[in-house]
């Protein structure tokens, strides 16, 4: 992809965000912010944990992503007995007596990890180590995955009897943390009408894996002016109780605040929830924007919080 200039290229990154956004939304109904959400952080080259009940399509959001991007896609169902070599792969012995990898389901460009809170931290270490690292170590060995490489997590809040819950210091890995709410009454008969004949949706592929990676260089290119980088780097420093900018609530409230990793993640959100609607430099408008999504699994309420019905969403909005 080659652009005159920066301008052009930001032009069209918005005219393809809303080309792959109506065409998702051929098959994914009325889950817009949640879509919104997973573009912005496959364009921001970071990973999206999906908290939501069973049932609301996130398999068939996170496929028909694959398909509009045309990458590759692999499902990986997280259970107790799951191992690290199922995801990562293992050496097996071939028939000319040397030892080979044989690469697990991890190198593709996208990949569902369904219900990661069901499977012992082993095997949990081994993906988030996948996630930072954008490789995999076996045998000694370290074996490069494909570009782009996105993670998309899926949690169920219910039925918490035998899961192993993320770790804060894991969850910190994921850029997003998206919670799936119930369709709308509309919503739900139109998906109710789709889903229940023969109609089939046929899905044109907008953009591929090297256009990906130019706009994930080209969003990390936008400008960023130094009072928006302020007002980011502040309301990160508002979430940590007992510090200088932590708000009366939060030090009564909140247990612990979130780390830089936090303030990094709002500026690149920023710079690509810009760029997606159009504008050419983020503003603290976009910061806000993308702000509860990035916030709300590095906060952690106190018992006083829980106790109170206060909920870390609430805490969130009150330090804009």
């Amino acid at each position: 992809m080659e652009f005159d200039n920066d301008i052009k290229a930001v032009d069209a990154l918005h005219q393809s965000y809303k080309s792959i956004k109506a065409e998702i939304g051929k098959v994914v109904i009325g889950q817009d912010e949640i879509i919104k959400s997973v573009l912005i952080s496959i364009f921001s080259n970071g990973h999206c944990l999906l908290v939501g009940v069973p049932g609301l399509a996130k398999t068939l959001l996170v496929q028909t992503v694959a398909n509009v991007l045309d990458l590759n896609f692999n499902r990986i169902q997280f259970t107790p007995d799951l191992m690290p070599s199922d995801i990562i792969g293992a050496e097996i012995l071939g028939e000319d007596r040397n030892f080979k990898f044989i690469n697990g389901p991890i190198f593709s460009n996208i990949i569902l990890a369904d219900e990661i809170n069901r499977t012992p931290p082993k095997t949990q270490a081994a993906l988030l180590e996948a996630m930072q690292e954008k490789a995999v170590t076996a045998a000694g060995l370290t074996h490069i995955l494909p570009k782009p490489f996105f993670v998309l997590a899926t949690q169920n809040p219910i039925e918490q009897e035998g899961t192993y819950p993320l770790p804060e210091a894991q969850l910190d890995r994921f850029m997003f943390n998206v919670h799936l709410g119930y369709p709308s009454f509309e919503d739900e008969l139109t998906i109710v009408k789709n889903t229940t004949s023969n109609n089939e949706v046929k899905l044109n592929k907008i953009i591929n894996a090297s256009q990906i990676q130019y706009f994930q260089k080209l969003v990390r290119n936008i400008p960023v002016t130094d009072n928006v980088v302020e007002y980011a780097v502040k309301l990160v420093s508002k979430t940590r109780p007992n510090t200088s900018l932590a708000t009366e609530e939060v030090n009564k409230y909140v247990n612990w605040g979130a780390g830089p990793r936090a303030s990094q993640f709002l500026i690149i959100g920023a710079k690509c929830h810009a760029a997606i609607t159009g504008k050419y430099a983020p503003d603290i408008e976009d910061i806000q924007a993308v702000a509860e999504a990035i916030l709300r699994h590095r906060i952690v309420r106190n018992y006083r919080a829980e106790a109170e019905g206060l909920s870390i969403e609430n805490i969130i909005k009150n330090l804009y």
